[in-house]
């Protein structure tokens, strides 16, 4: 769902859902909800697609991001999340999604519990007009490289970023 007053699948500081919310207030007030990022990669996994978030977003606009994704809604798994965002952010569909981990990112007024999942994909980027403005496939090498430095990139997205670097190293 873009833009909106969405009812919002309000979560608890421990991870659990207690009910839900209009995504106006979860932003107001820096309320605890979940959201579902999805990585895609290409086929053989080199590459990321890293895109330019609009600046009609209501959070960090037009800064850049790697994680395709959103607020999971009220009755709504993460995983149907990831897979309803991923269609509707990059016109994604029909592939399948390894869940990556699951982190928090707790910088009021952003308190998420992030649900990061993976998807490798070889065909067709649509963007969403609304919400992103352009994207590219990145060497995995060349996004370590430019995370580490001043890119404007979403803070929530560069901490998961990094953290799934670090276990793709290791």
């Amino acid at each position: 769902m873009t833009g909106g007053d969405e009812l919002v699948a309000r979560y608890d500081e421990n991870g659990d859902v207690i009910g839900s919310a209009q995504r106006s207030a979860v932003r107001a007030e820096g309320l605890w909800h979940a959201s579902s990022g999805i990585l895609v990669r290409s086929g053989d996994g080199e590459r990321v697609y890293v895109h330019l978030r609009s600046a009609s977003k209501d959070v960090f606009p037009s800064m850049y991001d790697c994680w395709a994704g959103g607020v999971v809604a009220a009755g709504e798994t993460p995983e149907q999340a990831a897979y309803r965002e991923l269609a509707e952010e990059l016109g994604v569909s029909g592939t399948v999604l390894r869940h990556l981990f699951t982190d928090v990112y707790d910088q009021p007024p952003v308190r998420v519990h992030a649900y990061c999942f993976e998807a490798r994909w070889d065909g067709p980027i649509v963007h969403q007009e609304a919400e992103i403005v352009a994207g590219e496939w990145l060497p995995v090498t060349e996004l370590r490289a430019r995370l580490t430095g001043e890119w404007p990139f979403v803070p929530d997205g560069r901490q998961f970023a990094l953290r799934w670097l670090d276990l793709t190293s290791s």
